[in-house]
Order: C-alpha cells, then structure tokens, then sequence
C-alpha cells in the first residue's frame, strides 16, 4: 500500500547515471548519456518532497515537486524545467512493495503521448527511474530516459 512516506529513499544528495534516446519516440533511436547530481528535500512530514536535478551536459537543471493524496493513496509527481520554464504535466500514481508506477498525458513533438514514470531498485544506497511514452493509450511504450541513482562516494 502506498503511503507519505514512499519517497524517503530519495531525500539527500545523489549522483545520477543518465541514459536517454536522442528521439523520445524512436525505439531505435541511439542513447546518449551524461551524468547530473540531485538533491532532494521532505517537505509536509514526508507526504511531499521536492529535488532539483543539475544536468550540465544538456544545460539546464529540473524540479520534482511530489505530493501525497492522503484521501486517495496516490501520488501526483510534477516536473518543471529550467529550460522552458514550464511546469508539464503530472503523472498519478502509488508504490507496491519498492516499485512505484505512475502514469498521465502529455504531448512530446506536437504529439499526443502517454507518460509512464516507474521507480525501481530502491534501497537507502540506490534508485532506478525510467520514463516511456506511448503513442497508442498504453499499448506499446518507448522507454526514452532512464536513470540510475547512487549516493556520492562522500556519502
């Protein structure tokens, strides 16, 4: 069951492993990758939480603001970039066990898409967060970004 305190995991400082297609929409398309460092901080008691990602290879850096539904159970994530200055979005979802999935709608390219986020792995040392989009309701998904988190060696 899913609770406020799902995301503990992720508060601190972490080095994130990243590996993204250069066309979101591309099953085929080549990965690049590059790393970046997030921090992330509880806010409510931990029924929410907030962390930037530095990303200097793409040059820009992005927000998280995580809220817990205590009436539904569920989680909303909401992703802003630098970039546009935008905030995109949410994506729904809860935890089972130490796997969260979490889904909404959104538009990549002048496309509609279904987003998919799921975090994985997850352990006090380690986290694993991939996103994928589906261009027919959930069907097929294109997984595009993934990332491997992993405390830094100072940690």
């Amino acid at each position: 069951m899913s609770s406020p305190h799902d995301f503990d995991f992720l508060h601190g400082e972490w080095e994130v492993r990243n590996r993204r297609r250069t066309d979101f929409l591309d099953p085929g398309s080549d990965w690049e990758e590059f790393a970046a460092t997030s921090h992330c901080r509880p806010l409510f008691g931990g029924a929410a939480n907030i962390d930037e990602i530095d990303m200097p290879r793409l040059g820009y850096r992005g927000a998280t603001l995580r809220l817990f539904d205590r009436e539904t159970g569920d989680w909303s994530l909401n992703w802003a970039s630098s970039r546009s200055g935008t905030l995109f979005p949410p994506v729904f979802g809860r935890f089972t066990g130490d796997r969260g999935e979490f889904y909404g709608d959104d538009t990549h390219d002048g496309k509609d898409v279904r987003v998919r986020f799921v975090w994985s792995g997850v352990s006090p040392a380690a986290a694993r967060w991939e996103q994928a989009f589906s261009m027919d309701g959930g069907e097929t998904w294109v997984t595009n970004w993934i990332m491997e988190f992993g405390r830094p060696a100072a940690s």
